[in-house]
């Protein structure tokens, strides 16, 4: 049952594996046409990948996470981590290669459509399971809550997935894994098997139907595309989708199968749940359904909960840009997680979080005691401008809901 507290101590060890890269950002006053030559309004350097990005934000709402991943022994490369030892990161468990280049990638941001393009250039020599014998995994996992996987290094997170089993029966504790698919990649449907929750891009559902596993076969709509992928995701306890200015859907499994529940089609009720949203505010809401059968014409039924999650209403002239927004959304279902929040309270908190990124935090700007470095600094770090205030975000949901906070606990947030 969910309590909406401050993570316990136990709770607050994240292990993370996945991509770190620098990032090159040129804004943009408007995407180029081919061989247009244009000039950038501005450009800078932050660090980036997406568990890197994830963990980091994870970090600054006050999880203790460590990183599996892969840099070269050259100025990129010691950037990074450098960078993620001052985010709090556990920089420990990163390989670091004597030669090759580490990861990097080119964003053109676009000021008229406030959208991103990236231009990623991976890492090499690859990140290889060999690399990591059992010991360090072992290690690695030790006292974790929960695992993250961003959907690459493939090979590496299987490997970190199934010492993950054998660590269960090692010390009998079972540690959940929270994976993002941000896009289709190669290896992805046996890694996407072992998650016990799922985040994923817009695109993601559908355009998985495309390969020839057919997970996703038949599925016209998102709605569908869900009730699919938890019939045959047996383990996954709930998949999202983020769908940007929109907000998001979850479809959450339901232990409780009984042969009473009503049975809905799911389009029709995702279609009445919308209806319902109160577009008077701006502030992330959540609506959703009671446990129903949920029916997908031409799939099957899946016993669960819809929900429907608002974004914040950002005005135009108050969006920066996206940049890191998935990242940032899953770092903040990883604190929810551990903080045990209410599903409802868990969509309403990671949609407070990406709209402060988006925003640059400029509601807050006044209000900052902190001065973060100008460049390189994570763009996922972008949501934390004022720690002090995430802080009073996450106290002020709390007392929304008639929820104590330990003091001591949210002072020892502000001092970080």
């Amino acid at each position: 049952m969910s309590s909406d507290s401050i993570p316990e101590n136990e709770n607050l060890i994240l292990l993370g594996c996945g991509s770190v890269s620098i990032d090159l950002l040129a804004t943009v006053a408007a995407y180029p046409k081919p061989d247009e030559k244009i000039r950038s309004t501005s450009f800078k350097v932050e660090g980036g990948g997406n568990a890197a990005n994830a963990l980091t934000c994870a970090a600054r709402l006050g999880l203790k996470p460590r990183l599996i991943s892969k840099v070269a022994d050259d100025t990129h490369g010691r950037a990074i981590i450098d960078e993620l030892q001052a985010d709090g990161v556990d920089t420990s468990f990163i390989v670091v290669s004597e030669e090759g280049t580490s990861p990097f990638t080119y964003i053109i941001v676009d000021s008229q459509t406030k959208s991103r393009t990236c231009i990623h250039t991976p890492g090499f020599p690859k990140l290889m399971p060999a690399e990591l014998p059992e010991s360090t995994l072992f290690s690695a996992l030790s006292g974790a809550g929960i695992v993250f996987l961003d959907g690459r290094l493939n090979e590496t997170a299987l490997v970190v997935a199934h010492e993950n089993f054998l660590y269960l029966q090692a010390v009998r504790k079972n540690i959940p894994i929270l994976m993002d698919a941000e896009r289709l990649r190669e290896g992805l449907d046996d890694l996407i098997q072992l998650a016990d929750y799922l985040t994923c891009a817009t695109r993601f559902p559908q355009a998985s139907q495309l390969f020839s596993l057919e997970v996703w076969a038949g599925a016209t709509t998102i709605p569908k595309a869900l009730v699919s992928m938890v019939l045959r995701l047996p383990k996954v306890k709930f998949v999202i989708v983020t769908l940007g200015k929109d907000g998001c859907i979850m479809l959450e499994r339901s232990v409780d199968e009984g042969a009473s529940r009503e049975e809905a089609d799911v389009d029709r009720l995702l279609e009445s749940l919308e209806m319902k949203r109160n577009r008077s505010t701006y502030m992330p809401t959540c609506i959703s359904s009671s446990v129903t059968k949920l029916q997908a014409e031409g799939i099957g039924t899946v016993c669960g909960r819809l929900y429907v999650g608002t974004a914040e209403n950002i005005p135009p002239s108050e969006l920066i840009d996206t940049t890191g927004a998935g990242d940032a959304f899953a770092g903040a279902v990883l604190y929810a997680l551990c903080a045990n929040f209410s599903r409802e309270n868990m969509l309403c908190f990671a949609a407070t979080v990406v709209s402060s990124l988006c925003n640059g935090g400029s509601k807050v700007q006044s209000s900052r005691r902190t001065k973060w470095p100008s460049t390189p600094y994570r763009s996922a770090a972008r949501i934390i401008h004022a720690v002090d205030f995430y802080i009073w975000t996450i106290y002020a949901w709390k007392r929304s809901q008639e929820i104590h906070i330990n003091g001591p606990r949210v002072l020892s947030f502000q001092n970080q």
